[in-house]
Parts: C-alpha cells; sequence; structure tokens
C-alpha cells in the first residue's frame, strides 16, 4: 500500500473535521482539518504531475519544518515519487551533491539562502533540477527560470487524486545520512519499511485514545527521527505540530501545550541540569522540599515502572510532591508533556530517572537512518533504565563480531542509493544488518549500547574508553554544553569542552570577574579551576584511567555550518580533532 494513502483517506474520512496539522501564522497557531490537509496533499500531487513528475522521479524538500513541508512530502509519495530530504542547516554545495546525487527533478525551498543555492544548481548544465517550489512569498525569486511560489504552483490544480498503487517493496523516499564520517549516502526506505514500522509501534505501545495526542515537531523534519515519528502521529490519526525554528522551543512548548514530542538527548539534559541548578540555587528548606518530592516521585516512579501497586500513603505523598515542585517542572514544558521517545544518542540513567519521578515517561531507543529509525526501545512499563529497551515486534538483534549490534526486520532500508557495494558492506553474509554499534543484551532481552564501534579508543597503556558515556555524564552539568573526548593512542585522556555561556554568564555576573570577550574569559585561571573542581565532581566515580586529566575551553559552541556537528546535534569527532589538532597537542 501507498504510505501516504495509509495516513489520510483512513483520517480523512474517520474524523475530516478534525484538525490534522499545526503552524505559526504571525503570533498565532492556525490548524487545517483532516479534509483540507487532504486537499492541499492532493493539489499539491496533481500540481507535481502536472509540472512532469512521474513515478519513481526524485522530489527534494531543503527547507525548515513548515506545513507545507510535510504537504509536500506526502503529495511526492501519493503519486509514486521519491521524497529526498535536505537539511536546511546544509549550506549550498552540500545541498548540491544531494541533489545531484539523487537526480532531483523538482525541489521546495524555505528561504532565500536555500533558493539562491538551487538556482545555481539549476543553472549548471550536467544537473537534473529543473523547477524550483517556494514555500514563502518573503523569498525574492526569478520567475524566468522555472520558479514558482508554492501557492501560485498549486493555485490551478485540482484537489481529487488516485493514489499511485504501491507495493512493500517499493522505495518511498531516500534519506541521506549526515554521517560523522564519510560522504552521504541516500539511504533508501520503502513504503513497507514505514507502514510495518508504524504498526509495529502500536502493537508495542497499546496507547489508549492516541488520536486525542499532539505532536510538536522541532527536531528537524530531515532526519529520520522527526520525520518517522510526526509521520507515525498522523498514521494514528493525532495532531502534530510544526516548529519551525527549533530556537524558539521554550516559548512554544508554552503555547502548544503538547502531549508528545520526540528529541534528543541534548534536549533533556538541558532541562534536568536546568531544574537542579535552579534547585541548588533555593533556600535550605526548598532544596529539602525539593529532594523530598524527587525522592517521593521515584518510589513511585519505581513501582509504576514494574506495575506494581502505590500504597495509599505514597499517592498522597505524590500528589503534594505534584502540588509543591512537579507541576511546576511540567508547566515550563507546556504542561501535559507525558510521553517523550529520545533517541540520536544515548541518555544517562540518572535524566531518564529524573523525568520518571516527575511523571513524564522518556522512552529511550535506539536506531538508524538505514533501520527506519526504531529499532529498540523503552516499554510504557516493565523498561530498564541504563538500557536501550527490547526489540519492536517484527525486529530481531543479534550481538555479532567485535560485540556489533546487527539487526533483521521490518525497518531494514533496501540499500543505499547508486552504491551497491556500499550497501554490501553493512550486510553480513546471512542477511543481518550491521549496524557500526557495540552492545550487548541482558537476561530480561534489553538492548544495552556500549558505544560506536568506530569511537572506542585504545589508550597507549592499553585501556579501551568509551567517550560516549564519560561525554554524557558531562555534559549532564550545566556549566558544560559540548564536550569531545581525546584519548586514541596517548597515555591519559583530554576533553575539548565547550561551555554554557549562559550559567557561566550569569556565573561571571555574580562573582564580578571583568572581561571582553568569550574568548578571553576561557583562558581565566578562575574559570579554568571552576571547571576542574566541576569536572572532578562529575567524575569522582570513574576509573583513573577514564578521568579527565587535562581539558581547553573553547570560546564558541561546536557549529553545524562548518561541519564540526549534525544537525541532531551529535559531534562529528574526526572533524574536530583534525580542525582543532594544534590545541589538541598542546594538553600533551
Amino acid at each position: 500500500m501507498n504510505l501516504a494513502e495509509a495516513i489520510i483517506n483512513k483520517n480523512v474520512a474517520k474524523h475530516p473535521i478534525k484538525s490534522a496539522i499545526g503552524f505559526k501564522k504571525k503570533e498565532g497557531w492556525k490548524e487545517l482539518s483532516w479534509k483540507k490537509f487532504g486537499e492541499m496533499i492532493f493539489k499539491t500531487a496533481n500540481a507535481l504531475k502536472n509540472a512532469g513528475i512521474e513515478e519513481n522521479d526524485k522530489v527534494a524538500i531543503y527547507s525548515d519544518n513548515s506545513s507545507e513541508w510535510m504537504i509536500f512530502d506526502l503529495a511526492a509519495i501519493s503519486i509514486g515519487a521519491v521524497t529526498v530530504p535536505i537539511y536546511s542547516t546544509n549550506n549550498a554545495e552540500q545541498a548540491e551533491y544531494i541533489i545531484n546525487d539523487s537526480q532531483s527533478k523538482i525541489i521546495l525551498v524555505g528561504d532565500q539562502a536555500q533558493y539562491d543555492a538551487c538556482l545555481e544548481v539549476l543553472h549548471k548544465e550536467e544537473s537534473t533540477l529543473q523547477t524550483i517550489i517556494v514555500s514563502k512569498k518573503a523569498v525574492w525569486i526569478k520567475k524566468e527560470f522555472n520558479s514558482f511560489y508554492l501557492e501560485d504552483f498549486i493555485a490551478k490544480a485540482s484537489s481529487k487524486l488516485e493514489f499511485c498503487k504501491k507495493e512493500y517493496e517499493d522505495v518511498a523516499t531516500l534519506i541521506y545520512t549526515s554521517g560523522t564520517t564519510g560522504t552521504p549516502k541516500g539511504v533508501m526506505l520503502t513504503h513497507g519499511n514505514f507502514i510495518k514500522a508504524f504498526d509495529a509501534h502500536f502493537e508495542f505501545f497499546k496507547f489508549k485514545n492516541f488520536e486525542e495526542e499532539l505532536s510538536l515537531a522541532f527536531l528537524p523534519l530531515s532526519h529520520v527521527f522527526e520525520r518517522c515519528w510526526s509521520l507515525l502521529c498522523l498514521y494514528g490519526g493525532a495532531r502534530v505540530y510544526f516548529l519551525e525554528d527549533p530556537k524558539n522551543i521554550a516559548k512554544a512548548l508554552e503555547e502548544v501545550k503538547p502531549t508528545m514530542m520526540c528529541a534528543v538527548p541534548r534536549f533533556f539534559q538541558k532541562v534536568y541540569a536546568g531544574v537542579l541548578e535552579k534547585a541548588n540555587e533555593g533556600s535550605s528548606l526548598k532544596k529539602k522540599i525539593f529532594n523530598w518530592a524527587l525522592e517521593t516521585g521515584k518510589q513511585t516512579g519505581e513501582l509504576r515502572q514494574h506495575e506494581n501497586p502505590v500504597p495509599f500513603g505514597l499517592k498522597l505523598k505524590e500528589s503534594v510532591a505534584e502540588m509543591l515542585v512537579f507541576n511546576k517542572i511540567k508547566e515550563k514544558m507546556g504542561g501535559r508533556l507525558w510521553f517523550l521517545p529520545c533517541g540520536g544518542a544515548s541518555l544517562s540513567p540518572e535524566v531518564t530517572r529524573f523525568f520518571e519521578s516527575v511523571g513524564i515517561h522518556v522512552t529511550v531507543g535506539y536506531g538508524l537512518t538505514e533501520t527506519t529509525a526504531t529499532l529498540t526501545l523503552f516499554p510504557l512499563t516493565n523498561f530498564e533504565h541504563a538500557t536501550s529497551g527490547k526489540p519492536l515486534p517484527g525486529v530481531e538483534i543479534r550481538i555479532g563480531e567485535n560485540d556489533e549490534i546487527q539487526a533483521k526486520g521490518n525497518g531494514i532500508m533496501k540499500g543505499y542509493y547508486n552504491k551497491p557495494e556500499e550497501t554490501q558492506k553493512v550486510f553480513t553474509e546471512d542477511g543481518w544488518f550491521k549496524t557500526g554499534d557495540a552492545g550487548k543484551i541482558d537476561d530480561a532481552g534489553n538492548l544495552i549500547i556500549t558505544d560506536r564501534i568506530k569511537d572506542l579508543m585504545k589508550t597507549s597503556n592499553g585501556k579501551y574508553i568509551a567517550p560516549q558515556q564519560i561525554e554524557n555524564l558531562l555534559t549532564n552539568n550545566n556549566y558544560i554544553s559540548q564536550i569531545v573526548l581525546i584519548a586514541e593512542g596517548r597515555q591519559f585522556v583530554s576533553a575539548l569542552i565547550v561551555p554554557n555561556f549562559e550559567f557561566l554568564g550569569d556565573y561571571i555576573k555574580k562573582n564580578n570577574i571583568p572581561f571582553t570577550n568569550w574568548e578571553e574569559l576561557v583562558k581565566k585561571e578562575e574559570i579554568i579551576h571552576l571547571y576542574k573542581d566541576k569536572i572532578n565532581e562529575l567524575q569522582h566515580d570513574l576509573s583513573d584511567y577514564e578521568k579527565v586529566k587535562k581539558f581547553t575551553l573553547m570560546p564558541a559552541e561546536f557549529d553545524i555550518n562548518t561541519g564540526e556537528i549534525t544537525p541532531t546535534l551529535k559531534v562529528k569527532r574526526n572533524v574536530v580533532l583534525k580542525k582543532y589538532a594544534d590545541i589538541i597537542e598542546k594538553m600533551y
């Protein structure tokens, strides 16, 4: 079955006037009903057909999150075309590579820089790009070069459509891996990959009244995680609101009041560290109340986690903790969030325990672009902190050579587009997908990620270091925003540390430390001593060989635009190590 048909027909027929999607217009949030949402998809699909797009043609999207993004995506899939998302943060060169490699014919862009980059590609003889569609009227376009505003592009198209018939194994999208190493590869995901993965999630969680849920899409839709989650929500009849600028997440949470939302570890770490910091700044009475509430929440959370009844006395305590502490934390996140899938990297158990204590279920999961996002995840109950949960129905996991996690199942990609040799490399002879991650399976069947096989470091003393776990431990503190560990072939562990400049700014105001810029500040002795104390405190329980012995404070955050981090905020270790080689050498 066609993925778009599976989402649209069922929901338009079931509840045509119910809201399907939401988006910000000026200062307010607007919604489209399922009927209107379906009509917009059909008009866009027919406009694409009128522009010469045929089955299996590639249609690219190079834009920030928006309702137009999702409409264009489902419109392309409706007519049997293949959607090719491009990160809005990709530069012109990266976008050009994906357009040319995928042989995309039409592209939707969101802003002026994206339009200008695509116009250059359009002018090149070797390019397959024929037409540029622009979602915003604020962008200045050259109409003589096959450029159209989306509103004009679809204006005369019919709002009736017959879906292109598709088999489960037919390709629905090419998602280019952002790749912490190497050239991006187009991952071919099929209609069946999505539909079977969605069905598996609903079987796994057995949600009640899912159609009443509201999700806020703030991670990039061009990433497999947000795209799959948002499509899953729509598949199940829930509402999805699209946030264009993720920097506005705090305000959007209070305005939209979502019940569900997928997020990356950094989001949870920031909330966790912020709450702890605020509690520590309070009076001794407030600290006592906070710690008592957290302990109460931990007790009730653990009982519910293992489906044990909560005694009446403890329930009373919980309601007091809720009133005095937890409601205030939850209100900052809109007040209604209860279910938060987390992926992209590992998350410390103290963070998941904290959210569970507060009454928000963070369902930690594990997966890749090549596996249609999820392979394993926490169930609603009977999960274990410090693991990545259990396999979805229809997914098999085994541990291969070098402790590598290998997988089979509904979500495994068809292969890399036009790269048969690369495809062959990531599959075993007996057909298992090789994830490139190291892990183990506990007695209860939970997957535990130990690290990226490529990221495991061996010191000159022969000791193995798993950097992600240590980096997570240190970034759970509010004074540290980003960190990269260095240990491979070295006699001890060192680190490049990016301070959380917001918290550091508060600290220097309180302590009257004069400075002219961040570059000067991170070299000041009192700041270096502050971070030494913080790091020593945080890594107290680590083995001596795992501890950071030396570090350098960086004057600016690692940046997406310079290729130092991926759009989901994972550090590209090889890029950072190469770029800052001189600074690293000075620490040794």
